[in-house]
């Protein structure tokens, strides 16, 4: 699968370049990529950023925990999810989503204005 450049958009964190790889999750990250652009208004669970989207996928090589920077999909909720930092559910350093995630691809760069994102805000991903 080809790499995909996206770009994350918010009024609050400004523009974040971020890329889908499949590498882990492909199936995910096709179903994601065909989804684009995605609108939604985003929430905040510790330090990770999620929101509903219209893909519907099931568990595809799921992580109980997850790298600074990851992009996931969490079945469950049918939940985009960025991660930038410790959950309500982390142990010590890791970072650790509510349950398993489809890992599908990273934030590229800086990752600090993310924590500037307020539950309720627009958030817009879309091909770069």
């Amino acid at each position: 699968m080809a790499r995909v450049a996206i770009l994350i958009r918010s009024d609050e964190i400004g523009v974040l370049k971020g890329e889908i790889t499949g590498d882990k999750s492909p199936k995910t990250a096709e179903k994601i990529i065909e989804a684009l652009p995605i609108e939604a208004r985003g929430q905040t669970w510790g330090e990770e950023i999620y929101f509903r989207i219209p893909v519907r996928v099931g568990p595809e090589n799921p992580q109980e925990v997850v790298e600074k920077g990851d992009l996931a999909y969490w079945p469950p909720g049918n939940a985009f999810c960025i991660f930038f930092g410790k959950t309500p559910a982390s142990r010590g350093d890791e970072i650790r989503p509510a349950s398993p995630v489809n890992v599908f691809g990273k934030v590229v760069g800086d990752l600090s204005s993310l924590g500037k994102f307020s539950s309720g805000s627009k958030i817009r991903i879309e091909k770069a």
